[in-house]
């Protein structure tokens, strides 16, 4: 699976973006994908899943609330709506695949860039 990610840009605090990610390739062997972030001296970690079947999501604390995670079948992408962001969301953004319920997350996309100015 090729994963794109896109729509990260520059916002002000409070502000709203929108994420994409685009997957191609053998996309039917697919349970799950996610979003993932990494601010600068940082480890990268969680921030969002999707079921694909079923569409059930999950968030990490630190964006409950504040962020929403979609898919659209038919255009084979993932989306992930953030709203009222903060400083702290500042990051490169990544999505990835996960194949199965019992396997790690992988076929990283390129990640992009979410900036948050206060």
């Amino acid at each position: 699976v090729q994963l794109q990610a896109s729509g990260g840009g520059l916002v002000q605090a409070g502000g709203s973006l929108r994420l994409s990610c685009a997957a191609s390739g053998r996309t039917r062997s697919r349970y799950a994908m996610g979003w993932f972030r990494q601010a600068p001296g940082k480890e990268r970690e969680f921030v969002a899943t999707i079921i694909w079947s079923s569409g059930r999501a999950y968030y990490s604390d630190s964006v409950k609330g504040r962020f929403t995670i979609s898919r659209d079948n038919a255009k084979n992408t993932m989306y992930l709506q953030m709203s009222s962001l903060k400083p702290e969301d500042t990051a490169v953004y990544y999505c990835a695949v996960q194949a199965s319920s019992s396997v790690q997350f992988g076929s990283w996309g390129q990640g992009t860039q979410v900036t948050v100015s206060s």
